[in-house]
């Protein structure tokens, strides 16, 4: 990925930079109020999507808010996994549900995104 950076001067030139160059130069702190807008952008975009019945599309926007938010907590794919492997234990020693009165109603989902 390449990020365009405006020099002020004659003809008013432009540098590229790669992501990993931006990065370096980048403080961190500026890099979380980066991430922290962005966040925010894709949470409108899902709000729309959801809005206009585009359901699919709204839950993948709902994975990519996920990995904004765990690099923002500083959550790896490790400890998300270990989450998951955990839940998944847990649903397996529950007892099977108890009549179709409950398939009908929605499913519960095993990760809840929180702000």
């Amino acid at each position: 990925m390449l990020s365009c950076i405006w020099h002020g001067g004659r003809g008013d030139r432009h540098k590229y930079f790669s992501q990993a160059e931006l990065t370096e130069r980048t403080p961190v702190s500026h890099s979380v109020e980066q991430l922290q807008s962005v966040l925010e952008t894709l949470e409108e975009c899902r709000k729309v999507l959801n809005e206009s019945n585009s359901r699919e599309s709204a839950e993948l926007l709902s994975i990519v808010i996920l990995d904004v938010r765990m690099r923002l907590k500083g959550i790896d794919d490790a400890d998300l996994k270990a989450l998951c492997d955990e839940m998944l234990r847990s649903a397996a020693s529950e007892p099977p549900p108890p009549s179709k009165q409950t398939q009908d109603q929605p499913r519960r989902p095993l990760l809840r995104v929180v702000k």
